[in-house]
């Protein structure tokens, strides 16, 4: 029997890696849980994936992707050269990124708490530890567009850290808090 030509393969195991993830964890992940998952052939996910560790890298680095672009189109990257602006830098910034973060707690609560587990995953998996850097310099360097890179970089840890604490604790996303905690950190830099 010929071999069926399926371009999608791919990307129909690594969602439903992500899938499985999001319902049993990283616990509940297996190559035969994946294709399961994906309906596809045993042998197909360790063709396109040869251990857990990859599934896991491609995995994060998808979510990843999906955080980068939800940054670059929140309307604080619009297009290059597009003006100052002005005395307000500190309140814009802060109203956008809390803005972005209140849009990912109103959404889907189990997308971000999906994301969080792939990166903390990274404490355990050394594999994964490289990937988990890459999110944080890619939204490091976004912001650094804006502001400079020290402060950029404390924006995330602040962020990162009210995500974290929100998902942990079950509570609720605190936005005028949070904005009032980024426009600190914003006025107490310097672009």
């Amino acid at each position: 029997m010929a071999r069926r030509y399926d371009p999608e393969r791919r990307t129909r195991i690594l969602d439903a890696a992500l899938a499985v993830i999001a319902t049993d964890g990283i616990a509940g992940l297996s190559h035969r849980t994946v294709a399961a998952e994906a309906d596809v052939p045993l042998g197909s996910t360790t063709y396109h994936f040869a251990s857990l560790d990859e599934l896991l890298v491609a995995a994060l680095r998808r979510c990843n992707e999906n955080f980068v672009q939800a940054l670059r189109s929140s309307g604080l990257f619009a297009e290059e050269g597009d003006g100052e602006w002005g005395g307000a830098a500190e309140t814009v910034l802060a109203e956008e990124l809390t803005r972005l973060l209140d849009g990912w707690f109103a959404g889907e609560r189990g997308a971000i708490e999906l994301e969080y587990e792939l990166y903390l995953a990274a404490l355990r998996r050394p594999a994964l530890r490289p990937v988990a850097a890459e999110w944080t310099e890619e939204a490091v360097e976004l912001l650094s567009r804006r502001t400079d890179p020290e402060t950029a970089r404390a924006l995330v840890a602040l962020m990162d850290g009210v995500c974290l604490q929100v998902l942990l604790t079950g509570g609720t996303f605190d936005a005028p808090y949070t904005r009032k905690m980024l426009e600190r950190i914003v006025a107490g830099g310097g672009v």
